[in-house]
């Protein structure tokens, strides 16, 4: 699925660019004519979100650098220096901090939508899989930038998480002295830390272009799952959803300047504004709040092995989503049992989040361990038993179908619509 390019121009220097560089056209077929699905919601303003959250912590990063100190003796002082002497430096780390949660909370948005509306199904796998490692490489930059401060939450968290590295049978300990770049988090690590944090969102950038790349070859899914079958389906992309993105990107961005202005460290640790201290260790170590619920997998599971593989894995298990759910059905709009579930499955991510942000004894590890059992339950039982037993309700036979159905007040209801035929 393409736009195509009605691109004409009068002014003669575009002309003279667009006939040996065909980027205007580009523009306007995939930007702006790209046809789009007419019934898409709110929740697909969320990767314009995530695109505007990406250019935001990029362009405040770069400014940040300049100040930055990379060095275990200067670089919490340099983070200082930042906050009082240099001219809105308070507000560009801040918006950096706080920009990093804003990511996060988009992204889980963006997922959990994608799931419950089945935009991993046939023909997006691909897509989907790149969003995963959209969201790898945003947690590996994540970490990595969590470390420059050089505060004591700082320290401690790059210590514990890297030597988890050691629990990889042969070659684990030579792999934690290659990450910390000699026999303890120091100098060294703090260096290789601050150049990966640097390049990664520039890694991310290409991830990202990919993505798109591949959503405008497949086109976008849409709240009813069904496919694109006629142009009255669609509307372009310009001026409708610009518009509509731009007053959610707005909504979004007063959310942002609350956090950034009012409560700029209501999500971060306070003991991070005290100075790294290899001899004094915190009561209670824990990561940011968005790596919480993979951090209480990690600990339910006594074995340390057993424990950083069942991690990884809670990711991986995102990757072979599409190919776990066997039904033909996309939406969880016309999958009652599915929905149910669906929700389920949030319940225990946020349950997970808490769970990893206390200590992991008493009831607290008892709940870890079953909000990780379910986890897994969900993705590798429930999902594929779902699609063989449950009873879809009957669908729309088109997008424009249920768009006029819901205009004439039955709701777009998936009983208020004809049956499809069998899933795309």
């Amino acid at each position: 699925m393409a736009g195509h390019s009605n691109f004409e121009t009068n002014n003669p220097l575009i002309k003279w660019v667009e006939t040996r560089l065909p980027i205007f056209g580009l523009m306007q077929s995939q930007a702006m004519d790209f046809p789009t699905p007419k019934n898409l919601n709110y929740w697909w303003t969320f990767g314009g979100i995530l695109t505007f959250c990406l250019a935001v912590q990029i362009v405040v990063g770069i400014v940040l650098a300049m100040h930055y100190t990379p060095h275990v003796d200067m670089a919490f002082g340099s983070v200082e220096h930042i906050m009082r002497n240099v001219n809105y430096g308070w507000m560009l780390r801040y918006i950096h901090a706080t920009g990093g949660s804003m990511f996060f909370i988009a992204v889980y948005i963006h997922m959990f939508r994608g799931m419950y509306y089945g935009s991993y199904k046939e023909p997006r796998e691909l897509l989907w899989i790149l969003g995963v490692v959209i969201l790898l490489v945003m947690m590996a930059t994540a970490f990595l930038g969590y470390v420059l401060p050089w505060g004591q939450m700082s320290f401690w968290g790059a210590k514990v998480i890297t030597s988890l590295f050691s629990a990889v049978p042969l070659v684990g300990e030579d792999l934690v002295v290659w990450l910390w770049g000699g026999f303890s988090v120091d100098n060294p690590t703090l260096n290789r830390f601050y150049s990966l944090h640097y390049l990664l969102p520039f890694v991310l950038v290409g991830v990202v272009f990919l993505h798109i790349w591949a959503l405008h070859v497949t086109g976008n899914n849409n709240p009813t799952g069904i496919s694109v079958k006629s142009e009255q389906d669609t509307i372009s992309f310009h001026p409708y959803y610009t518009m509509k993105d731009a007053f959610a990107m707005a909504l979004f961005v007063l959310v942002f300047a609350f956090f950034v202005f009012y409560k700029p460290n209501y999500l971060g640790h306070p003991i991070n504004y005290q100075e790294a201290d290899p001899l004094v260790t915190p009561e209670h170590i824990v990561p940011e709040w968005y790596f919480l619920p993979f951090y209480a997998i990690l600990r339910s599971i006594p074995h340390k092995l057993l424990g950083v593989i069942a991690m990884f894995a809670s990711i991986f298990v995102l990757v072979i989503l599409p190919w776990l759910d066997t039904s033909r059905v996309r939406s969880a709009r016309y999958r009652p049992i599915f929905k149910q579930f669906f929700w389920l499955l949030v319940i225990d991510c946020v349950i997970l989040g808490f769970v990893g942000a206390n200590p992991p004894e008493g009831t607290w590890l008892l709940v870890g361990q079953i909000g990780t059992a379910y986890y897994f339950l969900h993705f590798l039982v429930i999902i594929p038993l779902l699609g063989l037993i449950e009873t879809p309700k009957p669908r729309p036979t088109s997008i424009s179908q249920a768009v006029l159905d819901a205009n004439k007040g039955k709701g777009g209801g998936a009983d208020a619509v004809p049956s499809a035929q069998a899933a795309e």
